[in-house]
């Protein structure tokens, strides 16, 4: 077994990990260790924005994880892709850059008891690594190294929507990100010219790879962390034990391990090592090194219900690549343009509002494509159709990850909990009728939009709940596996600064933090979250 010494070790090289390994290895007195279990981006479907089509499934870039059967989903289980190769999930993802709200952040605030979380603390760190296209004014940066840009294509049918959504009382909006989304309009896409704009681009190419300082290990799985107890009681973590494909390889670290490894990760790292609940540990014949009960716990994730119209004089993706002609056509498109549906997100056209009048905020996104199928990677349908899908922005159902044994190449078990609670069953069967008093506007009638699932011979709370189990998937956001939390919350795994509570030198820095979901897509807060701890740590004495 080598031995190999760095001052920081970040573990997990996609949203966060990218990002932390860019920050702490700027100062050249400081050797850093970015270790990713996947290989290299170097597959041409991650830069191909259409190419989430191709990555996701594909053992070549995705975890290929599945939840447990799970009783909010009537026993079925669901697909539940993670990034496994550099820039982790923002590899395959759906590219949209979004903060969430301001209220998302107020309340992270009083959960942890720091004001360093409040939106308007937060705003400086989202704008410091932006480059929006418009440029920068108070809500937005520019010049820094995560591109923002709008979508190269619109279709008819999404403008009728949007006229629609309008009709029903949602508000048009051309930006999402200032703090309240309430609106619909066109998501902005993490995207360069026609190309997805990955973390890996963003943060480690070229920048780090010309650092002296900087070491990258592909294709190496952290097995387990290293945490020394000393005499005095006290812990510590100085370095992890990594399996390179050939070898067991001991990294350690002098100052910190910051783990970067995902929501699914992170917990199960923390759990091979003697780091999560007691009973969990002794079950699988790990040691006890901190009885954590939070690590795992926690589990968020926006469900999303795909209710699907078939519509009548519109193109739409399913009819335009149901031919040779019309697959030549979007090819060629890309080719010379960097447009139209190559170039395109897996959902154009978003909207937030509310699932009934009570919300005093928006508490549901839609993510409208032109398009329909059973579930990604599965064909399109042979009819033209569009697609709402609808989630619930703030669900109160919590789920868990557990390792299922003591080996690190055992993926652990997923279980969200999906529509555990009345009111998340309640927002789903509300949420599934906002979808229908939208598609019957005026704005939409030329195009005769029959609602072909799940359809309208389900009218009670009781029918649309049971409904949503059947046919809702995840939008693959989930979060607060190692929430952060106040001193008095035995749940909290890590203090308001990201440290993990009882162990000196680690931290873990990725959407496992959250200690609730933010309202809207997770990759754009996790960077901004990765922005903070880097100054934290830089700032140590």
């Amino acid at each position: 077994m080598s031995d190999t010494t760095f001052d920081y070790i970040v573990i997990g090289a996609g949203t966060a990990g990218a990002l932390m390994a860019n920050r702490l290895s700027a100062d050249k007195q400081c050797r850093v260790l970015l270790i990713e279990a996947g290989r290299k981006d170097d597959y041409h479907w991650i830069h191909i924005p259409v190419g989430y089509l191709y990555c996701i499934g594909n053992p070549r870039t995705d975890w290929l994880y599945s939840t447990e059967p799970d009783a909010g989903l009537n026993g079925r289980t669901l697909r539940y892709p993670r990034g496994k190769t550099l820039g982790g999930s923002s590899s395959i993802n759906g590219m949209i850059y979004m903060r969430g709200q301001s209220r998302d952040y107020e309340q992270w605030a009083a959960l942890t008891g720091d004001d360093t979380w409040r939106w308007d603390n937060v705003l400086p760190a989202f704008k410091k690594h932006e480059d929006h296209y418009l440029g920068a004014d108070e809500m937005h940066g520019a010049g820094g190294e995560w591109r923002v840009e709008k979508q190269r294509l619109r279709w008819d049918i999404l403008d009728a929507f949007a006229e629609a959504a309008v009709q029903a009382g949602v508000p048009h909006s051309t930006d999402f990100n200032r703090g309240s989304n309430e609106g619909v309009g066109y998501f902005q896409v993490n995207q360069k010219n026609g190309w997805r704009w990955n973390t890996a681009k963003a943060f480690l190419r070229p920048t780090c790879y010309g650092r002296p300082n900087f070491e990258l290990w592909t294709g190496a799985q952290v097995s387990r962390l290293v945490v020394e107890t000393r005499p005095d009681g006290s812990r510590r973590c100085t370095g992890a034990q990594v399996w390179d494909g050939h070898e067991m390889v001991l990294a350690h670290a002098t100052r910190e391990v910051i783990l970067c490894a995902g929501s699914i990760g992170s917990p199960q790292i923390l759990q091979l090592s003697g780091v999560g609940p007691a009973e969990l540990l002794r079950q699988h014949g790990i040691d006890v090194v901190l009885d954590a009960p939070g690590v795992g716990a926690n589990l968020q994730d926006h469900l999303q219900i795909r209710a699907v119209y078939k519509i009548k004089d519109a193109p739409t993706l399913n009819v335009l690549a149901s031919s040779y002609y019309g697959k030549a056509k979007i090819g060629l498109e890309y080719l010379w343009k960097r447009s139209g549906p190559m170039s395109m997100a897996p959902s154009q056209l978003g909207a937030f509002t509310r699932s009934s009048p009570e919300h005093e905020w928006p508490n549901l996104e839609y993510h409208v494509q032109p398009l329909s199928l059973d579930a990604f990677g599965e064909p399109l349908h042979a009819f033209p159709a569009f697609t709402a899908s609808v989630c619930n922005l703030n669900p109160t159902s919590r789920g868990t990850v557990h390792i299922k044994s003591h080996r690190f190449q055992d993926a652990p078990a997923i279980a969200p909990h999906y529509l555990s609670t009345d009111e998340d069953r309640k927002v789903a069967a509300d949420s599934l009728r906002v979808t229908r008093r939208i598609a019957a506007q005026p704005a939409l009638a030329k195009y005769a939009p029959e609602e072909w699932k799940p359809g309208l011979q389900y009218q009670s709370d009781e029918e649309l709940a049971r409904l949503a189990g059947d046919i809702a998937t995840t939008i693959f956001h989930p979060v607060g596996t190692t929430k952060m939390g106040a001193d008095g919350d035995p749940m909290a795994v890590l203090d308001s600064k990201l440290r993990v509570r009882g162990i000196d030198g680690l931290r873990v820095v990725d959407a496992g933090a959250m200690p609730t979901i933010t309202s809207g897509n997770t990759n754009s807060p996790t960077l901004m979250m990765a922005e903070k701890a880097a100054g934290w740590i830089r700032d140590q004495p």
